[in-house]
């Protein structure tokens, strides 16, 4: 019987978020006779508690020098205040953060040998960096799991350089829009769209917790999630609403509520969700707008979603907010941006929209208002097609095809 491939996961931050979360759904999916699955963290928080309380791997490594911010502090992690902290201080936490980066580079081939690694798994910007200059310098070869659409153009020219090396040998982008990054690396690149376990995300699988308490129970709930930041287009969900409610029909506009759950993380400059809170008084909207935070399980609210609107206007490589909807059969609502048409099909499981269009989506979310028996046809249809095309078990199976593939079996 041959044995597992040892494959180390980079994950470069410990944060909630996308990245860690579709983690988690490739490793509880992947085969452990087949993989085996170490990781790789800078710190312990959600991610890591998340991995091990649903047993997905074999060890989780704990190291510090993988810093997620160039400015935090030495013994924790970085906060909002710490963006404006005065320049010397800043300049001091990154000449510290630089040192150990470069402690990091200079150890990691250590953990790989005492570890018997056969193949270094990056999942995260940041993660394709340290795992392509480690592959550099140990030989062991690194699998890239590509999730952005664009780079700072500061460090093109290296990510071009890495991508394009032996030491790369394959490059797993979650989207089309992903892979066009890597036209000078064809040959490496497979798109495989995210995933997640359709079983758990189901209408039915928890109790609702917004009807009766946040919203009326009659109310038509337009609902994301996701980190509260401008290119997310939370402004335009927010003025699309203020539209609705003045131009629908009384019987309409009265029932009509939105919901938000997620926040602004705190090593991202500036309050985005306090300035759409703010927007909301403005536009007076408080009580039908609804911003309450960060949740580290989004299914209650599904339960009580009516439409999932997906505002992103940035070129949001796959987001999961969508798949998460369809999941839980609802109809989306999103700006056709990034890979969002590789998701939601126009007519039949949501509609496309022109980016930055809030008169396009004020009259969607009137005629998802209106229209029950779509809402329920269309989201029957957008459940359908999760449980087809973006369910963990079979993202699992083409995860490990990937891995195979990256050490040449």
């Amino acid at each position: 019987m041959t044995a597992p491939i040892t494959v180390l996961f980079l994950n470069d931050t410990a944060r909630n978020g996308g990245p860690g979360r579709s983690l988690h759904a490739i490793l509880s999916f992947l085969d452990p006779a087949e993989v085996r699955r170490l990781v790789l963290l800078p710190r312990e928080d959600v991610i890591s508690t998340l991995l091990r309380d649903s047993g997905c791997t074999e060890e989780i490594v704990i190291d510090g020098d993988l810093v997620e911010n160039p400015v935090q502090p030495l013994r924790r992690p970085v906060e909002r205040d710490d963006l404006d902290a005065p320049l010397p201080v800043r300049a001091a936490r990154l000449g510290v953060n630089s040192a150990r980066f470069a402690r990091l580079l200079a150890t990691l081939p250590r953990l790989l040998r005492d570890r018997r690694v056969d193949l270094i798994y990056c999942n995260g910007t940041t993660a394709d960096f340290v795992g392509g200059l480690t592959a550099l310098a140990s030989g062991v070869p690194a699998l890239w799991h590509v999730r952005y659409t664009s780079i700072p153009p500061a460090v093109r020219a290296l990510h071009k350089a890495l991508s394009g090396s032996r030491a790369v040998s394959r490059i797993v982008c979650v989207s089309q829009a992903s892979a066009s990054l890597f036209p000078h690396a064809r040959e490496k690149v497979a798109v495989v769209h995210n995933a997640l376990d359709t079983e758990r995300f189901r209408k039915g699988a928890v109790e609702g917790n917004l009807r009766g308490a946040l919203v009326p129970e009659d109310a038509i709930v337009f609902g994301s999630m996701g980190r509260v930041l401008p290119r997310k287009g939370y402004p335009e969900m927010i003025r699309a609403t203020r539209a609705l409610i003045d131009t629908a029909p009384a019987e309409i506009a009265s029932r009509v509520h939105a919901v938000v759950i997620g926040d602004t993380p705190a090593d991202i400059p500036g309050d985005h969700l306090g300035e759409c809170r703010a927007l909301v008084r403005e536009l007076g909207l408080e009580g039908r707008f609804h911003f309450p935070g960060f949740a580290d399980d989004v299914r209650p609210a599904l339960e009580d979603f009516d439409v999932v609107v997906l505002p992103s206007v940035y070129p949001d490589p796959l987001p999961r907010t969508v798949i998460e909807g369809m999941a839980y059969g609802l109809p989306v609502i999103a700006f056709d941006v990034g890979g969002v048409a590789e998701m939601v099909r126009d007519g039949e499981t949501g509609a496309l929209l022109r980016s930055h269009d809030v008169p396009a989506l004020t009259a969607a979310m009137l005629a998802y208002a209106s229209d029950p028996e779509r809402r329920a046809r269309e989201g029957a249809a957008a459940r359908e097609l999760a449980t087809s095309a973006f369910d963990g078990r079979a993202h699992g199976k083409a995860i490990g095809a990937q891995i195979k593939k990256a050490v040449g079996r």
